[in-house]
């Protein structure tokens, strides 16, 4: 049996009894497990967050080793999603998951999710996600450029309005694209101030199968990725979630 308030005591010397409770009570969504994803929902997992709703359609690749939380070798080949079911249950036996191993795809349902988790890396889902979002009336936040960088001194919260290097290609796209949608603000973001850089840009074509029968195909930017920054992302998107329901309460 554990004991919950043992587990989380060093959490409650900070915030108290009531907001742990309070905690165990959330439901979060977290879209892509990878270097940002995966952080953020064992952060989440470890503040006592009570429920999470895991969504990722990849598996475990040796590439990922560098910077993922369940990579391992003895986890290549296995799905994200189990295997981060796995981890975040021995982290917590008491907590409620639910595990969505596909493609992000509109028919998505928001009900009963208080908060959602954008680590998602490709585009066109990304933009999709987060229009969803502002449509349901459901909080978000977003990682907005991880890969490509080295240093986690440079990353920063901000709302989507106040980007400060809107230049880089994948940030411009998206809000291009969300401009499109009506959406210029009110989606907070987790940025960075470094120039991104990489050696050699690898992309292919890529199709998945959706579990409803549906097919995709979209292109695959392969980034450059370190250890540092992804991780420090999916930090600070795990403390600003946490931290919003402590300044409500």
């Amino acid at each position: 049996m554990v004991d919950s308030d043992e587990l989380f005591s060093r959490n409650m010397l900070y915030w108290g009894e009531d907001f742990q409770s309070l905690l165990s009570g959330l439901h979060i969504a977290v879209f892509g497990l990878g270097g940002v994803g995966g952080f953020t929902a064992e952060a989440l997992a470890r503040s006592g967050v009570g429920e999470l709703t895991l969504v990722d359609f990849d598996d475990v690749s040796l590439s990922n080793i560098n910077r993922q939380l369940i990579a391992l070798h003895s986890t290549i080949g296995r799905d994200k999603t189990d295997a981060f079911a796995e981890r975040l249950k021995d982290i917590n036996p008491k907590i409620r998951l639910n595990v969505i191993n596909d493609f992000y795809s509109d028919s998505f349902c928001f009900d009963k999710i208080d908060f959602v988790a954008d680590a998602i890396d490709t585009m066109r889902s990304k933009i999709s996600l987060l229009e969803n979002c502002v449509k349901s009336d459901v909080p978000v936040i977003s990682s907005m450029g991880a890969g490509n960088r080295i240093d986690p001194s440079k990353l920063y919260i901000c709302d989507i309005s106040e980007i400060e290097n809107k230049n880089t290609p994948f940030v411009s796209n998206i809000l291009y694209q969300l401009k499109k949608r009506g959406i210029t603000e009110g989606i907070p973001v987790v940025a960075s101030r470094e120039k991104p850089f990489c050696r050699e840009k690898i992309s292919k074509t890529e199709q998945i199968n959706l579990n409803n029968g549906e097919v995709i195909e979209f292109t695959k930017i392969t980034p450059a990725s370190t250890p540092f920054v992804a991780s420090c992302a999916g930090i600070f998107m795990a403390s600003y979630i946490v931290r919003q329901f402590l300044e409500k309460k």
